[in-house]
This record gives C-alpha cells, sequence and structure tokens, in this order.
C-alpha cells in the first residue's frame, strides 16, 4: 500500500548548489580544526623541551623529602691574638741609678751614711767609724763585671753594702738569701758611668746567710757571690 502512494509522488529537483556549500563549509572547519590542533601540538612540545632543558632550583624556603639541613655556625676571626702565657715570669724593672756628686753624702737610712769619690765607696754607721772599699788599689778587676759585699749588723738587722764594676749596662743588684727571698737595693754612681758605683740595703732579724746578685738591664746575672754570713746575729 505504502509503495503505491509513494510511486504517484514526484520528487522534486536536488539542491545541488547547497549541498555542495555545505561541503566547502564541512572542509574548511576541519581544516582550521586541523591547523589550530597543529599549532598547539607545536608549541606543548617547545615548552616541553624548554622545561627538560631549563634546570630547577627548589626553594630555599620549602623543605625537601631528605634530612633538615644542618646550621653551619659563622667563622669567628678573633679580632687580635689571644696572650700566651709562659712559665717564666718576666725579668723586674732595672733599678734606677742614683747619679751624685764626689764627696755628696747619701742617706742611706737607720744612721748610716755613704759617699762615692774616685777613690771608691766611702761608708759611715751610727757609731761614727768611717769605712772605704777602694777601686784602685788593683784588688778589683774593672774589665770584668763583679759585685763586692760588706755588712754589720745586730739582733735588730744588718745593712749591707758593697761595689758593682765592670760594666756600664747594671740594671739592678739584688740580695738573696738561702731560701730565695730577695731584697733590691738602692743604686748609686758617679757623673760620667766610670764603669762602677755603690749599693747599698736594709734586711731585718733571722734573714740568715745571704748572697749579692748583679743584673744588667735585660736581667741577665752578671755576677754573684755565695752565700756569707749577715752579721746579725746576737
Amino acid at each position: 500500500m505504502f509503495a503505491r502512494a509513494a510511486s504517484d509522488v514526484t520528487p522534486g529537483p536536488l539542491p545541488l548548489e547547497a549541498v555542495r556549500r555545505a561541503g566547502r563549509a564541512r572542509r574548511r572547519r576541519r581544516t582550521t580544526a586541523l591547523s589550530a590542533l597543529s599549532v598547539l601540538a607545536v608549541a606543548t612540545a617547545v615548552v616541553a623541551v624548554v622545561v627538560v632543558l631549563t634546570p630547577v632550583r627548589p626553594s630555599p624556603s620549602a623543605p625537601g623529602p631528605g634530612p633538615a639541613p644542618v646550621a653551619v655556625p659563622p667563622t669567628v676571626v678573633p679580632t687580635s691574638a689571644p696572650p700566651v702565657r709562659t712559665s717564666d715570669a718576666p725579668p723586674p724593672d732595672p733599678t734606677p741609678i742614683r747619679v751624685v756628686a764626689s764627696g755628696e753624702r747619701v742617706n742611706a737610712g737607720k744612721g748610716w751614711k755613704v759617699w762615692l769619690t774616685a777613690e771608691g765607696k766611702h761608708w759611715v754607721g751610727p757609731d761614727g767609724y768611717e769605712n772605704v772599699r777602694s777601686v784602685t788599689d788593683g784588688n778589683i778587676d774593672l774589665s770584668s763585671p763583679g759585685v763586692s759585699h760588706q755588712s754589720e749588723g745586730n739582733a735588730k738587722g744588718a745593712f749591707h753594702s758593697g761595689l758593682y764594676y765592670g760594666t756600664r749596662t747594671a740594671g739592678r743588684v739584688e740580695l738573696r738569701n738561702a731560701e730565695g727571698r730577695t731584697v733590691v737595693a738602692t743604686l748609686l754612681e758617679l757623673p760620667g758611668r766610670p764603669g762602677w758605683g755603690v749599693w747599698y740595703v736594709h734586711t731585718g732579724p733571722g734573714v740568715g746567710d745571704v748572697s749579692p746578685v748583679l743584673y744588667d738591664r735585660a736581667g741577665k746575672v752578671l755576677s754573684e757571690l755565695p752565700l756569707l754570713p749577715t752579721g746579725d746575729g746576737p
């Protein structure tokens, strides 16, 4: 029944031009889509290459998967060298040498007086008895360092004096006892540094045997005598 009805229908002319236009439009859209896809693919490939070739630096603030970094303390540069300690004590400062005129009497304390002349050392005690120790009688060699010693005393103490000679660089004279205790003497010289001078010092009771020691200005021992009685017995 449907076949007979269809045979009675006469078809109209085909719209060929419209079909062609529609086909061309579809081709243009396909070409544009393919071109866009091609450009996107090329850009993606370029970005991937750049990402591969460019090293990625980790952010300093972002913690990594590994162990936490250990903080390194800054290097401290001392502004000055620490003091160096040595076992040897520095030598004492040289004793100032008092320059006196020839014959000038120096009050040595406790009733004693000392003076120098070209002949040598002179001294007098509380008893008024004068003594002299010559530097010109040939008993002293002024060409080499040396020291002499004279002492007078009693149970209350002793007065010690002597010559130092044979050097123009005398630093000090010390009186040392058997226990190693020392006392520094006073030094006297005539003007012009004649190469000799006089030393004197007082000690208290019970010091025992003593020895004078002559040092130069650098603290080097130039001469010393063996231990001698002080004369401070009862």
